[in-house]
């Protein structure tokens, strides 16, 4: 809203100051402030509302120390997330940018989804909430529509290379005169295509030629199979999506966990998204040029405000549970974002936390299907899952499993991250 505003200004009165709103990293700075200024602020009053209004976490004995404690705390508090990202969205950031429309649309949807479970399990008084498979189609129905948005619509598009990158562009000599700025721009440009093409090409971690086609997959279908890649590509993001999120989902489970790790892994998104949306920074990097992609670090930003505001009032001892309202929208919004700048495939390395988690109960499950089939006794490999719950069960405090989750979570953006050079 601002942003269209101020580029309205500056053209029509040449406003002083105007010219700030043209840039990515100021409107990235001011919607990470603002988000975090709501979430701060107002963030006390909704949880005051919550728990006025007594929705509050109802605990299952699952004979955790400290769990008993927990009962009575508002949940919902995935509210304060959404708001405090959407808001500053709705100023700074271009609203005709697709990768925005799609990254909001993520977020109320799954939001909503989330809420509706919240709502069941503590108006209904209902401990299973909404009924998995309702959770499943709600999931499965915004895959739809982002795999859709992505393979159909003219805007998303990619710039690839004419040829091989030969030299830096941050510092481009000729007959030994430094050029300007301007000028460095303009030859980064002439080493991409003129023209944008709609593809869908990702990008493969730790491989020299690392980029994909989905297409290939039905290549032996010979004539104009691309037109039929929207077949594979679709449910690939679905599965994305649905994976992700409920992953997230798991790892809500002690206080802090999930919007710690979330917001690690939203800013080492929204480093690929600022790198990949710049044509300078892709050609030094040699890496793929997704145009207009950039503005997803304002979305990104706004996101991490809202995510680190949250936890102002969720670390230990939680005054608020972010509930399925924020985990299932904060594993969604971590996907799709990985979809949209293309670095799906880093998904299992960055959310680690979120797939380990995931595999515990996996594991867990399986095998104590298994030993009960075989030796008509269930048995398990971990004390409880999902892992964080074996942890507490080895008697480690909750505030020390979130510190080193923490910092495992930092380990695998930092290596995520590096990525980019490592091929």
């Amino acid at each position: 809203m601002l942003y269209h505003l101020f580029s309205y200004l500056e053209q029509a009165y040449d406003f002083p100051g105007a010219g700030m709103f043209q840039y990515i990293s100021f409107r990235a700075g001011a919607a990470f402030i603002v988000s975090l200024l709501i979430g701060m602020i107002f963030g006390k009053r909704i949880i005051n509302y919550l728990r006025r209004a007594q929705i509050g976490e109802t605990i299952r004995d699952l004979g955790l120390e400290g769990q008993n404690e927990k009962a009575g705390t508002p949940t919902m508090g995935g509210i304060i997330i959404i708001v405090s990202t959407f808001i500053p969205v709705l100023l700074f950031a271009r609203l005709d940018n697709i990768y925005v429309i799609l990254l909001t649309v993520t977020m109320i949807w799954l939001g909503a989804i989330g809420f509706l479970d919240d709502y069941i399990k503590v108006f209904r008084k209902n401990k299973d909430g909404l009924k998995p498979r309702f959770k499943i189609v709600g999931q499965v129905g915004i895959g739809l529509l982002v795999g859709a948005v992505l393979f159909f619509n003219p805007d998303v598009t990619i710039r690839e290379k004419a040829s091989p990158s030969t030299a830096s562009i941050n510092m481009i000599s000729v007959q030994g005169d430094t050029i300007s700025t301007s000028q460095a721009l303009d030859m980064a440009a002439s080493k991409f295509l003129e023209a944008e093409t709609h593809s869908l090409k990702t990008t493969i971690p730790f491989v020299k030629d690392n980029t994909f086609d989905y297409s290939w997959l039905l290549s032996w279908m010979g004539g104009n199979y691309h037109h039929w890649a929207w077949i594979i590509f679709i449910p690939i993001v679905i599965f994305i999506i649905t994976a992700v999120s409920n992953g997230a989902n798991l790892t809500d489970g002690i206080d802090g966990l999930a919007a710690g790790t979330g917001a690690i892994q939203a800013f080492a998104l929204g480093i690929f998204a600022w790198v990949s949306g710049n044509i300078i920074f892709s050609d030094y990097l040699d890496i793929m040029y997704i145009p207009h992609v950039g503005e997803v670090m304002i979305f990104i930003a706004a996101f991490i405000g809202g995510l680190v505001g949250f936890l102002w009032y969720n670390t230990y001892p939680a005054q608020v549970f972010m509930g399925d309202t924020g985990s299932l929208m904060l594993g969604g919004v971590i996907a799709v974002t990985a979809i949209c700048i293309r670095k799906e495939f880093l998904l299992p390395l960055l959310s680690g936390i979120f797939f380990i988690e995931t595999l515990s109960v996996m594991i867990q499950v399986s095998y104590f299907k298994y030993t009960k089939k075989k030796y008509g006794e269930g048995r398990r490999i971990f004390l409880m899952s999902p892992l964080h719950h074996h942890y507490q069960k080895k008697g480690i405090h909750e505030s020390k499993i979130v510190a080193r989750f923490w910092i495992v979570a930092i380990i695998l953006a930092i290596l995520s991250i590096i990525t980019l050079k490592i091929r």
